[in-house]
């Protein structure tokens, strides 16, 4: 038991490593899949929350619309 041999581990000449450009191509890539996957940790439905976000940005862009005209402010909370 614990015993360890060189034979089972490969020399530093065997292992492979990608060229430069191939390295960047997948770090970005990995990069990519974090946001995603940080983006999505603890949502359930990811589209209902971009709907909300779209539907608050909206209803902001009225008020400065209507703050523009001199006409009624309209407040929304989100209590």
């Amino acid at each position: 038991m614990g015993l360890i041999t060189s034979c089972c581990k490969p020399s530093a000449s065997d292992v492979l490593t990608p060229d430069t450009e191939t390295r960047r191509r997948q770090q970005v890539e990995a990069a990519e899949r974090r946001r995603v996957q940080e983006e999505a940790r603890g949502v359930k439905d990811p589209s209902r929350v971009k709907r909300m976000q779209q539907r608050t940005e909206e209803m902001e862009q009225r008020e400065q619309e209507l703050q523009k005209q001199g006409g009624a402010t309209l407040k929304w909370s989100a209590d």
